[in-house]
């Protein structure tokens, strides 16, 4: 078996890593390449050498065939592969590989060049009898006069396009000209060249793809399909194989369908070709996508290969190792796209610093991620960060195996569609494949409504007393067992929270052996402490049982995360994360109390001393912590009312300040 020796990765994110992981079971090197914002990325520690190529322009690193044909060479790669968008579909990087004596683990420039043009692409796949929708190419003016051949509504595509851009549907003739001008300009601005198309538009059409790969001996084999149907905005956000659309017989003829095409452009690589189908199951041809696509792993679950390894093993010069007799579909996979978006505001990306991450554990779950560790979501990427896929025996199963695992994936710091993907797995229309394309279109709002409701169903008391014990353990790996060793604890101590707009308290009445008594809404609770981590706690409340994810920044605002809901609350009565400085929130917001019953360590300020806010004051020791009093405001010192050494409960009053102005 032919091999190459060392790989240089043409791009980031998590196709970089997911190609380095198939590399690193071949046993072949791999070179990363990375702007300076990606040069804390997962998959520039996992390469074995990785280069800084630029700061951060796209034009002078990951689309810079230059600088990685240079890196190249100076590395000593025998091969680049360049993942999926940038320059996977770029004919010119095929060019330089070839002309560096690097080889391209991709397609040939033919079928790039000519499957990447979408005209070029429909006029190739009808002579193979393919069958395709009715369209018309020309000019603008061409399209204009001979659009009425084609009945309404209609599609008007890029022929470059690609990834649901340049692309608009036109109901009314009347709108068309103003469509075409405007789609021509973005084709000329997205992918640099304005040439449109008229295609025929399915009403309610699914989009569903079939995998293939050929070898350069003239072999070729599909494995099978996917359902790509639910997407926003033209982009998927949910795949699964196999297609519960599909009656076998119709996989049979799209799979030989694919197959057709992909021999006679003489393909050898993985690929693509997409398919629309409607609702009477007829099909029709969309595009060719020659490169690894993002939905890959449902194809590798459901079938057992691994495509980025065939794809290197062709690339290398060897036989496809596959046959199609031996080829079957196993089970039903689920991918749920994770994108920093917001959902709720028309998807748009939401770039900043995630605070907390966690990834669902369990049997035949795999998470496909570029992130590894709380960090900054960049601004100038695309907004997909993860992919959960899941296996199971049926579809039914995988989809609640994916709600659950959802539960279980935690990003905090930065909006996410978690909880959309949650609501559209959980929908009747999704688990009753009654789809199109159209899904999120029409079920947003009330996906949206889903998300609210099931938050609202979620027992007020559980964020705040998972806060509570997360607030009074927050130092318990960095101290002794507080409530250990005191054993038992009696006195009356409250918490204050900002939550969902309004102002609580739980009023703690007793803390023995990790179980709480406490009042929350002028009821009397017990919650049992079971487990506490970093960013973690477990409890029980009349033996139902709880498991809460925290996050908290330097202001006192925390987000918790339960069942695969959100929830955002603020601790007026806390100054800083964790480090046991307190703001004082009575009526009163001149006279400051203790957190806890404690003892008086230090004093740092004296009777008419003017503070600025954020001033520590004095200092109580409690439960063998250090708790500092902090002034809530700039202030003047009015009265003292303890020393150092005094013991103080929740109730006595340890200094009044007046506000400055106020003398």
């Amino acid at each position: 078996m032919k091999l190459f020796k060392k790989i240089l990765i043409a791009n980031r994110g998590e196709i970089a890593v997911r190609i380095i992981k198939t590399a690193n079971k071949l046993g072949i090197e791999t070179v990363a390449v990375y702007s300076e914002v990606d040069k804390d990325s997962l998959h520039v520690g996992m390469a074995d050498e990785a280069y800084c190529i630029g700061i951060q322009e796209l034009s002078e690193t990951y689309l810079n065939i230059e600088k990685i044909i240079s890196v190249a060479g100076n590395s000593g790669c025998d091969a680049i592969h360049p993942g999926y968008g940038f320059l996977a579909e770029n004919p010119l990087l095929v060019e330089a590989c070839f002309n560096s004596g690097v080889t391209f683990i991709g397609p040939d420039t033919k079928a790039i060049t000519l499957m990447g043009n979408k005209i070029e692409a429909r006029k190739f796949v009808k002579e193979t009898g393919v069958p395709m929708t009715e369209g018309i190419t020309g000019n603008t003016r061409e399209l204009l006069e001979n659009a009425g051949t084609i009945k309404f509504p209609i599609l008007v595509k890029a022929a470059a396009g690609g990834g649901g851009k340049g692309m608009r549907i036109v109901y009314n003739p009347d709108d068309l000209e103003d469509v075409l001008e405007t789609t021509a300009r973005e084709a000329k601005n997205y992918f640099g060249d304005g040439t449109i198309y008229i295609e025929k538009y399915i009403e309610e059409p699914r989009h569903i793809e079939i995998q293939v790969i050929g070898d350069n001996f003239g072999n070729v084999v599909h494995l099978f399909e996917r359902e790509c149907t639910i997407q926003r905005r033209y982009q998927k956000i949910i795949e699964e194989s196999p297609s519960p659309t599909l009656t076998d017989e119709v996989r049979l003829q799209m799979g030989k369908s694919a197959v057709d095409i992909a021999a006679g452009v003489g393909y050898n690589s993985v690929g693509t070709v997409e398919f629309l189908v409607d609702k009477d199951l007829n099909y029709y041809f969309l595009e060719m996508n020659t490169r690894i696509q993002v939905e890959h792993p449902v194809t590798e679950m459901v079938t057992g290969i691994d495509l980025v390894e065939e794809q290197i093993l062709v690339a290398a010069g060897n036989k496809l190792r596959l046959k199609q007799e031996d080829l079957s579909q196993n089970g039903h996979a689920i991918e749920c796209r994770i994108y920093a978006e917001d959902p709720s505001n028309n998807f748009l990306p939401s770039p900043g610093e995630i605070s907390l991450l966690t990834f669902p554990k369990g049997k035949n779950i795999r998470i496909d991620t570029s992130i590894d560790k709380a960090t900054t979501i960049h601004s100038f990427f695309d907004p997909m960060i993860s992919k959960l896929i899941v296996w199971t025996n049926d579809r039914n199963k995988a989809i609640n195996d994916s709600i659950s695992a959802l539960k279980n994936f935690n990003i905090h710091g930065i909006k996410t569609n978690i909880s959309y993907l949650i609501q559209v797995l959980n929908h009747s229309s999704f688990t009753s494949n009654e789809i199109s394309t159209k899904f999120c279109d029409e079920h947003t709002d009330d996906i949206l409504h889903r998300i609210n409701k099931s938050r609202d169903e979620i027992n007020d008391i559980i964020a705040p007393v998972a806060l509570m014990l997360f607030s009074l353990n927050a130092n318990k790996n960095k101290q002794l067992n507080i409530w250990e060793e005191i054993g038992y604890w009696r006195n009356v101590m409250k918490l204050s929270y900002l939550y969902d707009k309004s102002e609580s308290t739980i009023e703690i009445k007793e803390i023995f052996n990790n179980k709480y008594s406490f009042i929350f809404n002028n009821e009397e609770f017990s919650a049992s402490l079971k487990n506490i981590t970093h960013n973690y706690v477990e409890f029980e409340i009349k033996e139902a049982e709880y498991k809460v994810y925290i996050s908290g920044n330097d202001s006192g605002e925390y987000q918790l995360s339960y069942d695969g809901s959100d929830f955002f609350i603020t601790r007026p009565d806390i100054l800083g994360d964790g480090d046991g400085s307190y703001l004082n929130q009575e009526e009163d917001e001149g006279s400051l109390f203790a957190p806890m019953p404690g003892k008086v360590i230090k004093v740092n300020v004296k009777e008419g001393e003017k503070v600025n806010r954020g001033k520590i004051l004095l200092v109580v020791e409690a439960m063998k912590m250090e708790n500092n009093i902090i002034a809530s405001q700039d202030s003047i010192i009015n009265k003292l009312n303890v020393t150092e050494g005094d013991m103080v409960d929740t109730d006595k009053q340890l200094v009044v300040l007046d506000e400055i102005g106020e003398q």
